[in-house]
Formats: structure tokens, sequence, C-alpha cells
């Protein structure tokens, strides 16, 4: 599962893995963008199919943890960059929450989500609220301290360079702004790893060819998680990245997790 991906790499005979493939480092967005390119239209689904429907508690459960302030007479917008959103998924939970106090820019790398986050929020009345900017998580197109806060929900882990990502999350956000990022983690519950590792590799992918006519998005996308980073590695990273008082908070037994930071 995925709210859109991002990145791209210039790296000369650098590797990443795609999946538990290992790729040339300036390959792996192609193949990740093809990935999406194919569920798309069926992203909402697919999230559902990852997540047993569990990702809509923990979506609702990133907002609470940000925590976005109510509309105040006189007060500029809290202003959200919600990278790889590319279907507008979070923002609209945090204009929603923030009772239209917050303004969201979404920036996804994938056009087809991109396109499918333009269409919901004409749908659903977010599209004053909300904008669409095709970009790159590595190279944000924005100026530095723009932001008041950070998010990224199931797409960090399509970057192929993380490091890259979270180092631009930094210096668009203002100081005493924050990053939140909600991922697929290691499960540290006895049994439901094993309950789980089962459901994803036997499960998943074959019930993508039947809803999706093809396996090998839904393959690599149970593959990525496992090669993720566990908890504390990427509360490492993001330490790494320049943030402070960094923690995390396990979600359904580690299933999920949503890593926090702050720009002092």
């Amino acid at each position: 599962m995925t709210e859109g991906l991002t990145g791209s790499a210039t790296d000369s005979g650098a590797t990443a893995n795609f999946g538990f493939t290992e790729v040339p480092l300036t390959e792996k967005q192609g193949l990740v963008n093809d990935v999406f390119h194919k569920v798309a239209s069926r992203y909402d689904l697919m999230n559902d199919l990852m997540s047993g429907g569990m990702h809509r508690l923990w979506k609702d459960a990133l907002i609470s943890r940000l925590n976005p302030p109510r509309r105040q007479v006189g007060k500029k917008p809290f202003e959200v960059l919600d990278v790889a959103g590319g279907t507008g998924d979070i923002s609209f939970r945090i204009i929603d929450r923030s009772q239209g106090a917050a303004r969201a820019t979404v920036c996804d790398i994938n056009t087809s989500m991109l396109e499918v986050g333009r269409e919901r929020a004409q749908q659903q009345g977010f599209a004053e609220a909300v904008d669409f900017v095709e970009g790159n998580a590595e190279e944000l197109p924005f100026e530095s301290g723009r932001f008041d806060a950070y998010t990224i929900a199931f797409g960090i882990r399509n970057v192929p360079r993380i490091d890259k990502a979270l180092a631009e999350a930094y210096r668009v956000l203002r100081p005493g702004g924050r990053i939140l990022v909600l991922e697929f983690s290691a499960v540290d519950v006895p049994i439901l790893d094993k309950v789980y590792e089962a459901f994803s590799f036997n499960i998943i992918p074959p019930l993508g060819k039947v809803i999706a006519g093809d396996a090998e998005p839904y393959r690599y996308l149970v593959e990525s998680i496992r090669t993720f980073p566990n908890q504390e590695r990427f509360a490492d990273m993001i330490r790494d990245a320049g943030f402070a008082r960094v923690d995390f908070t396990n979600l359904t037994g580690g299933v999920a997790a949503i890593h926090s930071g702050w720009k002092i």
C-alpha cells in the first residue's frame, strides 16, 4: 500500500531494492512509477486489501498525532505538505479535522495518482483547500521553511534515496515544524507476525491478479514492506536528517508505525 510514490536517482553504479530484487538505483523510480500507473484507479481497494481495511484507522491516528489547529479569526492557514499523497486521502482528512484552518499541498511524482486526487478533490469539495503538484521527494519544488508540517503515508519506502527525502523534509519545514511518517513496519507480536507474513505473500498477490488482472504490482508492494528499515533504524534515519524529539508509535502490533520528529 502506498499513498503514491516519490523520488528519482542519478547515482552511477549504485543499486537499490525493488522489492526483493536489486536493481540499478537509476532504474528504481521508473519501475515504481509503473506499479502505481497500473494500480491508481484501484488505489482505495488496494489499500483495503493490503491492510485488511485498517489503513483507515491508521490514517485517522496520524491526523490525531498531527492535531492540526482549528480555524481562528486572523490566523494564517496551517500549511501542510503531504508528500506521496497523490489521491489526497491524508490531505482531505487534515482539512476536515482542522475545520478549514489548514491548507494542504499534495506533492507526488506519479501523474496517474495526482489525476485521481484532483478528481476526488472536486467530487468531495476540497478543490479550493488542496493544491496538487507534480514533484520529486528528493528535490522538492518548494522554498525552504515554507511548511508547518510534512506528512507522508505509505510512500517513503518507495523513495530510491530515503535519506535525501528526509533531508528535503527538514529543509522545507519552518523552525518548530513537524514531520509525521506513516508506514508499514516490523510486526513485534508473536504469532501475528507469522499470520501477517502468510497473508501478505500468499493472499495479496493472487487477489491483485483477480481484481486488477496483474499480481506483480502487489507482489512488489508486499516485498517492499519487508525490505524497509524497522522502527528503530528508521527513527535513526530521521535523526540523521536533523530532526529532534524523534519517536514512533506502533499500530496493530507493528504492522504499521507512525514516526514523528521536530525541526527545532
